[in-house]
């Protein structure tokens, strides 16, 4: 894969490459899910979920500089912290970033959210230290967000083409 390019240098070949990195982690997610690594599959759906996200941002650009107009500091250079942002996707603030893409990418968010609190703390019969009281349960999530993202995919690919 080639090096991801900087969204502040090239907004478009980012999102080209998020994209194409979306799609690799699906593929990866599915396949640990085949082979029975549940929690590895957790880890490689949100990074789909998560590169999805930054791939998506860069056409509500203009939104987020309004929305966050300060500058960010990378060494001597400063940036938007809108593409920050973008370049980044912290976990603090994909609910309120996917306020700005829609009502189904931040329901969609929620799922990606427990499926990544599931991959750090594993099953818990209690349902207090992770939302899924099984492995099974949370293999059945992760193949939910899964097709999503893979529908996403497909429809960002057809309105790319027109």
């Amino acid at each position: 894969m080639q090096e991801l390019p900087k969204p502040w240098f090239n907004l478009e070949a980012y999102k080209k490459i998020r994209l194409e990195e979306a799609r690799f982690e699906v593929e990866i997610a599915e396949k640990f899910l085949q082979e029975g690594l549940v929690r590895n599959a957790a880890g490689k759906v949100f990074q789909a979920w998560k590169s999805l996200l930054a791939a998506l941002l860069t056409d509500k650009r203009d939104v987020l500089v309004k929305k966050y107009p300060k500058k960010k500091s990378l060494g001597r250079r400063k940036i938007e912290f809108a593409d920050w942002i973008i370049a980044v996707v912290p976990t603090s603030y994909m609910e309120e970033l996917t306020l700005i893409l829609g009502k189904e990418l931040n329901l969609l968010t929620e799922k990606a959210l427990s499926i990544h609190e599931y991959q750090y703390n594993g099953p818990d019969k209690e349902a207090i230290l992770s939302p899924f009281r099984s492995d099974e349960i949370a293999a059945e999530n992760i193949k939910i967000l899964v097709n999503e993202i893979k529908s996403i995919l497909q429809r960002v690919q057809k309105q790319d083409l027109k």
